[in-house]
């Protein structure tokens, strides 16, 4: 049990660092006047936050910080059964009280309106108004490919002790090309801390960031495991 506690409360603390700090970046210093940070800045602060809490507490966990992961790795083999939900539940809860402390930093500054909160969307509330077909097809696609990536550099044979590094790049660079078709989301828990904030819309378009990235990360999973022959 107490193992159990110490990995969930890594978990907490992980996925509330990704949520702050990549969607503190989007909300506090992406637009700020003359210094915005702009895309690729949001784009490393999510790979940065992945990074440095893989090696801070990836030793505890495993570092997962996302449903979708949790579940990938679930399907490819590395996951147990025992730490699929509480690690879930853990990953939800880090990122609704990231988002809320965040929240409260961002309403400080006078005239301050939410908008959309770095929540993710699609159609109307897609960055660049793509399509639900689009934003399906780029969330299957990255979550994919991340869950493949994170296997991969984690199997046998893989240089041990570098996996956060590739990992953290990794999703650098799939916020840098999903930014503009959904505002990346590839985590249901990143996505619906914001959205409970973002409110209307955002929570009914929820749905999507939950199912597409899971189903994503499990076919990865799964066929990730063949790939690397882990049976």
């Amino acid at each position: 049990m107490q193992d159990l506690t110490r990995r969930v409360t890594a978990e907490f603390f992980g996925t509330f660092w990704l949520t702050f700090g990549g969607c503190g970046a989007a909300v506090l210093a992406a637009t700020f006047p003359q210094v915005g940070i702009g895309l690729l800045g949001v784009s490393l602060a999510f790979g940065l936050t992945v990074l440095t809490m893989a090696y801070a507490v990836g030793h505890i966990s495993g570092g997962h910080f996302n449903p979708a992961v949790t579940l990938g790795l679930w399907a490819g083999g590395r996951c147990a059964n025992i730490h699929v939900i509480p690690y879930i539940v853990a990953q939800v809860i880090g990122a609704i009280v990231a988002a809320a402390v965040l929240y409260a930093i961002a309403s400080g500054k006078a005239g301050w309106m939410p908008a959309g909160f770095a929540a993710n969307g699609f159609g109307d509330l897609s960055p660049g108004k793509y399509s639900l077909l689009s934003c399906i097809i780029c969330e299957f696609v990255m979550t994919f490919m991340f869950i493949y990536i994170i296997m991969g550099t984690t199997s046998r044979g893989a240089a041990v002790g570098f996996a956060g590094i590739p990992i953290g790049l990794a999703l650098t660079l799939i916020h840098l090309v999903s930014i503009p078709v959904t505002n990346t989301s590839v985590n249901p828990a990143r996505s619906t801390g914001p959205a409970l904030f973002a409110g209307g819309a955002y929570i009914t378009q929820l749905w999507m960031f939950w199912v597409v990235p899971i189903v994503g990360a499990m076919t990865a999973g799964a066929f990730a495991k063949w790939l690397h022959d882990e049976g």
